[in-house]
Parts: structure tokens; C-alpha cells; sequence
């Protein structure tokens, strides 16, 4: 099934041509403006310099004819005389009269007129231009003598307008020519040029096909190039997300497994027991067997719940509140408190406001403390230090192995000082997720003490943001 692109809401011609046909048109386009102009440049120069020249010469033969000869009636003066036979003359008095010396005398007295007068009557020393007669353009020339008589000499064009009309059919052939080869150009160049960007784009599309992520080959370092480039990080980037899906996916199953199968055991020994006739658990086996019970399935609660936390991977798209941190980290050791009686805690907070998300706050700070509350012994101390935007939270255990600080953030990780010990592994991938969702970050070092420390960092202020409103 062929699918049809969608049409353009514009309407516009380049919307609906590829891109080699585009570059095709551009460059035939811009090769006819450019041939097209260059060709009407030379045009008008040709004929400007052609006018220039005939206007030269009709000055001077009007100027340097002898008026002696042009202007007596009674003498016959031969073309021959002029240089060429289609030049007509005549000789006009100061009083505007005329003598023509010419093959037809009464035409050359209608074609002349107001400039011809006003140089015959010293009004101006001379006057050029162009008249038409019978279908045929002439070029006249009225130049004043100094014995007061007034030359007039005349012209016709015709040779003049066919050099023209030749020159301009040889542009124009040379213009076709030049502009077929500037799109035949454009065509090759557009078909070269682009074959990098095909290869993409089939690569593109068997990628779309087969969800084979493997890098492209770049070849050079021109824009093609530095694209290919960009779409192999792309790919890198694509890759190392569904990687990261699949290892979530499978940690995540591993790590159900295990409260699954006890949970699903216990149940059938309930229900076993409960099956036998006349034969029952004691109530206190019993009882310790429903708190195992309800231990796991708070345990699958929290796996799922922390799942579902690491699920959201996306950036902090707007915020929720001003969250008054100390008085967060006040209602989280509360918690705390309650849950390891047994531990003291040492607590130095100044003023810290964040926008950001309360919840996400909250279960961060709880997962700081509560693993500093499983690592520290029975009667220690848990020292919490606020000042300044950073949140410290050291512990009186036995630190974190320095092979084991780079990876302590990862999900799923467990140090195999911890696989005894309940937990998922995601609490701290969860704590530097909600740091980077608010623009913060969290490390782990090694506390005073001798335990370790967590360090949360958030940008705020000290004081309240004012008139805050969610955006």
C-alpha cells in the first residue's frame, strides 16, 4: 500500500518536490536571471555605443561638409560626395528657409521641425535625434555653421537595427544555451551532492525497518559529514536507552521474583493447612506467617512503587510549589525516628526554599535518611547538615567501598556488603533522579566519622520566592 504524503496546508510548490529538483530549478533560475541580465547589459551597451558612434559621425560630416557647395541651388551635388547614398542633406538659412539636397526633397522638409528651426535661428548650436518615416527610423543631425547657414544631415537606421536584432538572437541562442547547461549542471551537482543525504536516508529507513542501531560510516567532514555524525549519536543515544530498558526490565523481574516465590509459598502453605481436616496452625506460627506475608507484600509495594518512580524519565517539565526544605527534612526524620528508635540524630538546617516537586522532595530526603539509618549500628548517630542549598547526611557504618562509589547511584546496584540485606537497590537511583529532574545533583564520599557521606545539592534561595505562581 502506497502512502501518500499529506498535502500542504500552503499550497506551496516546494512543499511538494524533492530536494534535487528544488536545487535543479533554483540553479537554472538563478543561471537565466544571471544570463538574462549580463545578456540585456551587453544589449543596451551594444546599441548606446552603436548610437554614440552614428551620432559622431552625423556631427562631423555636418560640421566639416562645405556649405558652399551643399548650400547653392544651382550647383548638382552627386551622393557620392556624402560617402554613402541613403545619407540625405539639407541646408536651412537663418531664417529657417531650406535648400534640400537630397533623392526626396518634400519628405525631408516634413520629417524636420522645432529643433531644426531653433538651430537654423542660432536659438541653440545644434540637435540630434530620431524620426520615423514610412515605417523607416532615422537618425537627424542640425548643426549651426559659422556663416549662419544650418546643416542638416540624415540617416536611416536599418543597418543599424539589424546588427542589433542579430546580436540579439545571438544572445538569446547563447542565453538557452547557457541556461539548459546551467540546469543540466545544477541536475548533476543536485544528484552528487545528495547522494550522501540518500544514503542517510536509507539508512534511516532500514533502521525504521530492521531496529538496527549500528553506527553509519562517515566518510569526510563537511556538513553531510558532521550530520551522519549527529545521527550516530543519535543512534548511540537510542541504543544505550533501550539497553537501559531491557537491563530495567530484567533487574526488575529478578528482583520480583524473589518476593513472589516467598509469597506465593506462604499462601500455599496457608491454604494447605487451612485445607487439612481438623488440623490447623498454631496462632502464633500462624500470626508469624500473615506478618510474613504482609512484610512482602509491603516489600512489593515499594519494589513497585520505586519502578514506577525510575520510570519517569523525563526532565522537570513545570513545578508544582516553593518547597520549604528544613521543614521537609524535619517531617522526614520524624518518620525516621519512628522507624529506628534506637538512632540519634544530629541537626543543623538553616533557610533553603526550592520550586520544585514536594513528593519528589520528600522521597528523596527519605531515601538518604533511611539508608543512612540502615548502615549506621544500633545506638549510633546520624549527623544532617543543611546549609546553603546542600543537604549532608552522614552515617556511623562502614562506608562505601571505593570500587563501589561510582556504581552506588545505578539501579539495581547492591554491594555485596548489602545483598544480605532487605532493600531493591533503587532508593539511591531514585534520589539522583529527583537531583536531576531540579537541576541538582547528589554524590557519595566518605563521612568523618568513618561511615559515608550523601551529599544532596538543589538550587533555591534562602528566603521565599514572592507573588509565586505556577507557570
Amino acid at each position: 500500500m502506497t502512502v501518500l504524503p499529506p498535502p500542504d496546508p500552503d499550497g506551496r510548490w516546494h512543499y511538494r518536490r524533492s530536494l534535487a529538483s528544488r536545487v535543479t530549478i533554483l540553479t537554472t533560475l538563478a543561471a537565466g536571471a544571471t544570463v538574462a541580465l549580463m545578456a540585456l547589459g551587453a544589449y543596451i551597451t551594444v546599441r548606446m555605443q552603436l548610437q554614440a558612434t552614428l551620432d559622431d559621425s552625423l556631427m562631423h560630416r555636418a560640421e566639416t561638409t562645405k556649405t558652399a557647395i551643399v548650400c547653392d541651388p544651382r550647383l548638382e551635388v552627386p551622393a557620392e560626395y556624402f560617402g554613402a547614398s541613403d545619407v540625405w542633406v539639407a541646408c536651412l538659412d537663418s531664417v529657417g528657409g531650406s535648400v534640400v539636397r537630397a533623392q526626396d526633397t518634400a519628405e525631408m522638409k516634413r520629417l524636420m521641425g522645432a529643433p531644426e528651426e531653433a538651430v537654423a535661428k542660432d536659438l541653440k548650436k545644434s540637435s540630434i535625434r530620431t524620426v520615423s518615416s514610412n515605417g523607416t527610423r532615422w537618425r537627424m543631425a542640425a548643426v549651426h555653421r559659422d556663416d549662419g547657414s544650418t546643416m542638416v544631415i540624415m540617416q536611416p537606421l536599418d543597418s543599424q537595427e539589424a546588427l542589433l536584432a542579430k546580436l540579439g538572437t545571438v544572445m538569446l541562442l547563447f542565453g538557452l544555451a547557457g541556461v539548459i547547461g546551467a540546469g543540466l549542471a545544477g541536475w548533476g551537482v543536485a544528484r552528487n551532492g545528495l547522494r550522501p543525504v540518500r544514503r542517510l536516508t536509507d539508512a534511516a529507513e532500514h533502521i525504521a525497518r530492521t531496529e538496527d542501531l549500528r553506527p553509519l560510516p562517515v566518510e569526510g567532514d563537511d556538513e553531510i559529514a558532521r550530520l551522519a555524525l549527529a545521527f550516530n549519536q543519535m543512534l548511540a543515544a537510542l541504543a544505550a536507552s533501550r539497553d537501559r530498558q531491557r537491563q530495567l526490565v530484567a533487574d526488575a523481574g529478578h528482583e520480583l521474583r524473589t518476593p513472589l516465590t516467598s509469597l506465593r509459598t506462604n499462601l500455599d502453605l496457608l491454604s494447605q493447612v487451612d485445607g487439612t481436616d481438623g488440623v490447623g496452625l498454631p496462632p502464633e506460627a500462624r500470626a508469624e506467617l500473615l506478618d510474613d506475608v504482609h512484610a512482602q507484600i509491603e516489600e512489593l509495594t515499594t519494589l513497585i512503587g520505586d519502578l514506577v518512580e525510575l520510570a519517569r524519565d523525563e526532565p522537570l517539565t513545570h513545578v508544582v510549589e516553593p518547597v520549604d526544605v528544613p521543614e521537609l527534612v524535619d517531617r522526614v526524620i520524624a518518620r525516621v525516628r519512628r522507624r529506628a528508635p534506637g538512632l540519634s540524630f544530629d541537626i543543623e538546617m538553616s533557610p533553603w526554599y526550592v520550586i520544585g516537586e514536594s513528593a519528589g522532595l520528600e522521597r528523596a530526603v527519605t531515601n538518604l535518611l533511611d539508608n543512612a539509618a540502615k548502615w549506621s549500628p544500633e545506638n549510633g548517630r546520624v549527623t544532617v547538615r543543611l546549609l546553603d542549598g546542600t543537604l549532608t547526611v552522614d552515617d556511623e557504618g562502614p562506608g562505601i567501598a571505593a570500587a563501589d562509589r561510582p556504581h552506588v547511584f545505578d539501579r539495581f546496584y547492591r554491594s555485596q556488603e548489602s545483598r544480605g540485606m532487605s532493600g531493591s537497590g533503587l532508593g539511591l537511583s531514585i534520589v539522583r533522579q529527583v537531583a536531576e529532574r531540579h537541576s541538582g545533583y547528589v554524590t557519595a564520599d566518605d563521612a568523618p566519622s568513618g561511615g559515608a557521606r550523601l551529599t544532596l545539592w538543589l538550587p533555591g534561595a534562602a528566603s521565599p520566592v514572592p507573588d509565586w505562581t505556577p507557570a
